[in-house]
This record gives C-alpha cells, sequence and structure tokens, in this order.
C-alpha cells in the first residue's frame, strides 16, 4: 500500500538504470542487463507504481549508494 504514498518534495535526481532497486526484495523478473552491464527493464513505461516512486522517503532509501536519487 506504500505505492499510494506521495514522493518526498526533498527527493531530487532520477533512475540511472543501476537496477539495484529491482532487487528488493527479490530480483524482478523484468529486469534484464545489456552487454555493458547496464540494467534495464522490459516494462519501464508500464512499470508498477512501488517502481516509479522508488525512493518515496528517506527511510526506505536502502540503495543510496548506487541509486541516482539523493534527498536534500
Amino acid at each position: 500500500m506504500t505505492c499510494m504514498l506521495p514522493v518526498s518534495k526533498r527527493r531530487t535526481g532520477q533512475c540511472i538504470s543501476c537496477g539495484a532497486c529491482c532487487k528488493l526484495p527479490n530480483v524482478c523478473p523484468f529486469l534484464r542487463y545489456k552487454p555493458d552491464g547496464t540494467s534495464y527493464c522490459t516494462i519501464y513505461p508500464i512499470r508498477p507504481l512501488n517502481c516509479r516512486k522508488y525512493p518515496r522517503t528517506e527511510s526506505e532509501f536502502i540503495t543510496q549508494e548506487t541509486c541516482g536519487h539523493r534527498f536534500e
């Protein structure tokens, strides 16, 4: 149900295709990798709200080391 909650106004940045959030808590079946090692989502245009909104808040932001999003 957290997908119905708003995204923090303090969130900045954008997805850099690191794929880290696509492994929480399990590897997403739609996650794929290009030959250069970057990841991509095979259903990106219609991905679920949880995917669109991650990370919603700083407290749920557990992929800080690789993610392109930040909280200011």
